[in-house]
């Protein structure tokens, strides 16, 4: 009895022993998987990164244009043209901005926007260049925008705004005699004003009235001779603003006395002419002889009837 006791525990005992050998086994073959699963990376689309493009090179030289042909790119002559050509439109424009105020893009420009026409006139021309290249279908007419042409227009067409050409001589070297002469006269009434705009400026529109007058008459004769230029009208727009407005001085003019008459003439016009129509009037009136018809009439049956 004992014996099959001892038998029933030694079976209990060993079917324990492999239980617990089982889990182990289990357990241990499902840590092994996570962490495999931990180690493999997903395979999921959302998860799963796109490839990335890299250049090869970060340089902007990798962004450069390979060489066209050559029968497509321009000559080593036009080149330097275009090259000379926006060395001298750069000089120019920096003359312009400084002489935008007060205006002296004539006096002070001239010879820039001539050394530019020289160089437009050489990329323009239908002269052949060396090695019998021309260079105004390349530079000029090649593309749609026109950059080059665009450019000069519009400096060309401040030049011809400015009326620049009625300043300075034809060689763009240097101010005509009557320009020179208007500044002379401008620089006197401008050192007349400095010599007197201290304290009260009472003398200053007595004693200055001279030459101011002077300078008014000259802008006058050069305005009808069609000799001025935009430096010119802003210096004297200058001129008058500090004279009236600033120094507060009157300037009578010599036509005030014809304007005032044939103002007054025009004004009792209307009083003129209803005085005359209502005097015409009562003239005819007094002329107008009324004929007696009916007593005339009578007495023309009367002798009928005698003569009857």
């Amino acid at each position: 009895m004992s014996l099959c006791k001892d038998c029933a525990f030694l079976v209990l005992l060993a079917a324990n022993i492999y239980s617990l050998v089982s889990s182990d086994g289990v357990n241990l073959g499902v840590s092994d998987s996570a962490d495999k699963l931990r180690q493999t990376p997903s395979l999921s689309p959302a998860v799963v990164n796109p490839p990335v493009f890299k250049p090869a090179s970060d340089s902007p030289s990798s962004l450069s244009l390979l060489s066209f042909p050559e029968d497509l790119e321009i000559s080593d002559y036009c080149s330097e043209l275009l090259h000379i050509f926006g060395q001298r439109y750069v000089a120019y424009v920096n003359c312009l901005i400084p002489a935008a105020r007060p205006v002296h893009v004539c006096l002070n420009c001239s010879s820039g926007y001539g050394s530019l026409l020289d160089i437009y006139a050489n990329i323009s021309s239908d002269q052949m260049g060396p090695g019998n290249v021309s260079c105004r279908d390349s530079l000029l007419r090649s593309d749609q925008l026109m950059v080059v042409f665009l450019m000069y227009s519009n400096l060309e067409s401040l030049w011809e705004k400015s009326n620049c050409k009625q300043c300075i001589t034809n060689g763009f070297q240097r101010p005509t005699n009557d320009t020179l002469y208007f500044m002379t006269t401008l620089n006197q009434t401008l050192t007349c004003f400095e010599k007197y705009q201290q304290g009260n400026h009472t003398e200053l529109c007595k004693n200055c009235k001279s030459t101011y007058r002077d300078l008014n008459e000259l802008y006058g004769r050069m305005e009808n001779n069609l000799t001025l230029c935009i430096d010119i009208e802003d210096a004297m727009n200058m001129t008058r603003r500090l004279w009236s407005t600033h120094f507060n001085c009157s300037f009578p003019r010599t036509e005030t006395v014809p304007v005032i008459a044939v103002s007054s003439f025009m004004l009792f016009l209307p009083i003129i002419f209803y005085l005359s129509s209502f005097l015409h009037s009562e003239q005819k009136k007094r002329k107008l002889i009324h004929p007696k018809r009916a007593k005339s009439y009578t007495s023309l049956m009367n002798i009928q009837d005698k003569l009857s």
